[in-house]
């Protein structure tokens, strides 16, 4: 069970998936499936297009919404790219930051997702800051290293104040869609070693407020034993959040531990 004062935190991203009127029929979908449950942070994270429908449909809800991506510019020429305040015009309080398909895919480094980091909390948006092992990585005895540099490098300079706005979201990349989940044994290692790379690095008042979560193939079968573990705050679902009674099955799960 996680520490009572580390409430947690489990967020749909929705990658590349769904339409402005998918999207929000989604969240419509969900919003009372949800209603009732207390003790968790939900929110739903939809493409760019359709961040505004989907703070439309959550609107007075206990349903949050966030983005998967922003840049380090308020505005100017930067084809393609999207504001911290574009994203909060938009009636969006979260972003997602490091998604391990933005560090492979578009090869962001963990300067640059620093410095993202850095941008979108200093202008009003709360992080998800993901980080991750490959399974090469974790076979050839890297993964601790890994987790520490992306862990280290993403986010030194910030403050106690700042982390109080940031959620670390642990991502092992081969269980991301595979349908393998870690172990809940591994879960609770990777998650004990993060938060100890933490208070290593930035104390131990940030180490035990910090809420980790864990992604990769997270389902409602596997989602209450998982969030048992005690350094487990929340889960960042990918596939799973595509539907709305998949997606609060798992929130009801996590709010029940």
């Amino acid at each position: 069970m996680a520490d009572v004062q580390r409430t947690p935190v489990i967020a749909g991203n929705w990658k590349m998936n769904k339409f402005i009127a998918e999207a929000a029929a989604t969240t419509s979908e969900l919003v009372p499936l949800v209603s009732g449950v207390s003790g968790v942070k939900i929110i739903v994270c939809p493409v760019f297009t359709a961040l505004s429908a989907t703070a439309d449909a959550a609107k007075g809800s206990n349903v949050e919404v966030g983005a998967q991506n922003c840049y380090t510019k308020e505005s100017g020429a930067y084809t393609g790219e999207i504001s911290p305040h574009m994203i909060k015009d938009a009636g969006c309080q979260w972003t997602i930051i490091g998604h391990s398909e933005r560090r492979e895919y578009f090869k962001e480094s963990n300067a640059l997702l620093n410095e993202k980091c850095a941008f979108a909390l200093a202008n009003g948006l709360k992080v998800m800051f993901c980080i991750g092992e490959t399974l090469e990585q974790r076979e050839g005895g890297q993964m601790n290293d890994v987790l520490r540099t992306q862990l280290v490098e993403g986010l030194q300079g910030r403050t106690d104040e700042e982390f109080k706005s940031i959620v670390i979201a642990y991502e092992p990349v081969w269980a991301i869609g595979t349908g393998v989940t870690a172990t809940v044994e591994q879960a609770q290692e990777a998650h004990a070693f993060v938060r100890g790379v933490v208070r290593d690095t930035f104390g131990d008042a940030v180490a035990d407020a910090v809420r980790i979560q864990y992604g990769g193939s997270v389902k409602p079968d596997n989602a209450g034993e998982l969030i048992q573990n005690p350094d487990v705050d929340g889960f960042l679902v990918g596939g799973a959040a595509l539907q709305a009674e998949s997606f609060a099955a798992i929130i009801k799960a996590g709010a029940a531990n």
